[in-house]
């Protein structure tokens, strides 16, 4: 099996991982920090035995690889509280789709300067018409228009900004310090789970609430937000990031077809648009 096949497997695993568990989150309806509290602390008890087993097997230099996870948590809680801050005081069809759109895109840039990748001409390009297509699906918004506010357009840039420094980060610590995926990631997790919980047990007994009734979603979301995420991380040991950032973004397609024929939300042919841009970015990185 080629290696440019096993990043293309990789990557749609990914993808079809990180949307399920968002449509399943959408259609429960479940959102804020006690839920995404509940979630992490699962993932991070269902993972611990692949992780442990991962940093055992690699012979991982655990005072390597603690600085790298908190730093890697800490980056991952500030983006769930800015994005969750941004969407509570902005549209999300304002929020997200910058947020989206300008992450991968700035990964691709960081990895050029701080990585000294060079994608190429094809390779730029690629991400500049995912980011595009991205971003065209994301303006296709809800039930309601769009409001191009301040507020919105800054979060969405901060979002970005922090996807973009939490991809690199991550990728830089399973490249350059060689650290095993599943290993490193599910390190995050125990951190995110632990910065999570002051806020989460202010709520108590909210997440153990959340937990119970909605145990599906909850178990999706602890299962395969970190798989989606570790596959992306196999990848970029494989393939450089400044192609698997913005490749990975087929899963915003995903998701925004989703909403078009599961959800029932409008603007179905913005959405195929986008689809169709992003699709023909893949193929340019693919070239």
């Amino acid at each position: 099996m080629s290696t440019g096949l096993i990043v293309a497997l990789l990557i749609a695993g990914a993808a079809i991982a990180h949307a399920t568990w968002n449509v399943v989150v959408k259609k429960a309806g479940m959102s804020g920090p006690s839920y995404i509290w509940a979630g992490i602390v699962v993932g991070a008890v269902v993972f611990a035995p692949f992780g442990v087993a991962s940093l055992a097997a690699d012979g991982a230099d655990l005072l390597e690889l603690l600085p790298l996870a908190l730093v890697s948590g800490a980056l991952q809680v500030v983006y769930f509280l800015v994005l969750q801050r941004g969407y509570r005081l902005a549209d999300v069809s304002v929020v997200y789709p910058l947020a989206r759109g300008t992450g991968p895109f700035l990964a691709v840039v960081l990895a050029v300067l701080v990585l000294g990748e060079r994608p190429g001409w094809l390779g730029i390009l690629g991400a500049v018409v995912i980011t595009l297509g991205v971003v065209i699906i994301g303006l296709a918004g809800g039930r309601s228009s769009a409001r191009d506010n301040r507020t919105g357009i800054l979060y969405g840039l901060g979002v970005g900004v922090l996807i973009a420094i939490y991809t690199l980060w991550d990728a830089s610590a399973v490249t350059v310090h060689d650290l095993p995926p599943v290993g490193f990631y599910w390190g995050s997790l125990v951190v995110q789970a632990v910065l999570l919980a002051a806020p989460a047990l202010r709520r108590w007994p909210e997440p153990l609430r959340i937990a119970r009734s909605h145990r599906v979603a909850v178990l999706l979301f602890a299962i395969l937000g970190p798989l989606a995420y570790i596959l992306i991380l196999f990848a970029v040991q494989i393939a450089p990031v400044s192609i698997v950032a913005p490749a990975r973004e087929v899963s915003v397609v995903l998701v925004g077809l989703a909403g078009w024929l599961l959800f029932r939300e409008p603007h179905p042919v913005q959405r195929l648009i986008g689809a169709t841009v992003v699709l023909a970015g893949v193929a340019l990185l693919a070239a």
